[in-house]
């Protein structure tokens, strides 16, 4: 049975549209080197975008079930890759910037790792084949 599905299809170069099982599209696109025009994500970095998506909906979402004043989470991606094709990422680093007054560092800490180690999809699949590590910070200032 299928839960999720994806369609991407081809325009032309090495640009292509992709449309998810919910509706949304996105434009997908090569650098310039391999045929692209450069005007659409790269599909690995999708992949990256997915994650911090992935983690950070889990974060805010734990935070605020547990009553936290969460206001902002910004989570970055930063991530290395092998030199020679396949060109697999060979570590992945996130880095979470949240705010909030009275948010609490260790609920903080703990909404990362229950993310990372019970509730993303993306990070525990990763996981399984590349070193994903974190950092954070938050900042007590309520979002301007």
């Amino acid at each position: 049975m299928t839960d999720m599905k994806a369609r991407v299809s081809w325009v032309d170069g090495m640009m292509f549209t992709a449309e998810s099982g919910s509706g949304h599209a996105i434009v997908l696109d090569g650098a310039p080197e391999n045929g692209g025009r450069n005007i659409g994500i790269r599909p690995m970095e999708l992949m990256l975008i997915g994650l911090a998506g992935c983690t950070a909906f889990d974060v805010v979402l734990i935070l605020k079930r547990g009553r936290e004043p969460v206001t902002d989470c910004v989570v970055e991606v930063e991530a290395e890759r092998a030199p020679t094709d396949p060109k697999v990422f060979t570590s992945i680093h996130l880095k979470y910037r949240l705010s909030g007054q009275g948010l609490s560092p260790e609920k903080v800490e703990r909404a990362i790792q229950l993310s990372k180690e019970k509730y993303c999809s993306a990070s525990i699949m990763l996981g399984q084949v590349v070193d994903i590590t974190h950092s954070w910070t938050v900042d007590p200032r309520p979002a301007a």
